[in-house]
């Protein structure tokens, strides 16, 4: 799959990394802050299927920060918890939280490109990834994504396996998500998780799931394998 991004140089003090972003935004996807109860990540087929792209990308370009503006998506009413955006980087990269903000400052004239995914060799390494995910309370926390939040952002530090995992959840939300029931009707529908991957908090885990809702107004929407052209039967309709 090729991917538009635009990609920046930003630099605070002695860091300075490569940061890609989506282009365009993922205007139909909303994120709220797992580190604050319920983590939910939510959006329509486009946004999904090209988060799942951006895991993808992420998991083999441990010299890149995949940055994913979500504050400014069209609000969800019943989204929970505080809206962030999203911050993809291996964890040997060396990338600090607390730098972030003035990093962010830079992203402001990108250099417009597209960089390709491999869904096979993804798919390959998250069913490796699937066999560990099987005895996730025995996981030692290194092969877990790590999550931290500043600045209103949320930043996953994980690795080439359990990104490109995290990839195939999310191109299942965005592959099942239009053909459940209450996608029809305009609601969200929970579809997958994130939370298998996340660390263990005070004895429970970090939460974090994923979900399907069509972007509005929904009449636009009709679930695969329907007529886009059958008009729908009224109380009027013989």
């Amino acid at each position: 799959m090729r991917l538009r991004v635009d990609e920046f140089r930003p630099s605070a003090g002695r860091y300075a990394f490569r940061v890609v972003q989506p282009r365009p935004a993922l205007r139909h996807t909303t994120l709220s802050d797992p580190l604050r109860g319920w983590g939910y990540l939510v959006g329509d087929h486009d946004g999904l299927a090209r988060l799942a792209a951006l895991f993808s990308f992420a998991a083999y370009s441990p010299h890149t920060v995949v940055h994913v503006p979500l504050r400014d998506s069209v609000p969800r009413t019943y989204a929970p918890g505080v809206p962030v955006d999203l911050v993809l980087a291996h964890r040997t990269l060396g990338l600090r939280p607390s730098t972030w903000p003035s990093l962010r400052r830079g992203l402001t004239r990108g250099t417009p490109g597209t960089v390709r995914t491999d869904e096979r060799r993804t798919a390959d390494h998250a069913a490796w990834q699937a066999r560990w995910e099987q005895r996730w309370d025995r996981l030692d926390p290194v092969d877990r994504i790590r999550p931290a939040v500043h600045a209103r952002t949320l930043f996953l530090f994980g690795a080439r396996d359990t990104f490109a995992s995290a990839s195939v959840q999310l191109e299942t939300a965005a592959g099942f998500g239009p053909l459940h029931k209450r996608a029809a009707k305009g609601h969200d529908a929970l579809v997958a998780s994130l939370t298998p991957h996340m660390p263990l908090s005070r004895g429970r885990h970090t939460e974090l799931d994923i979900g399907f809702q069509a972007y509005p107004p929904h009449a636009h929407f009709r679930r695969p394998g329907r007529s886009a052209s059958r008009r729908s039967r009224t109380a009027a309709s013989p």
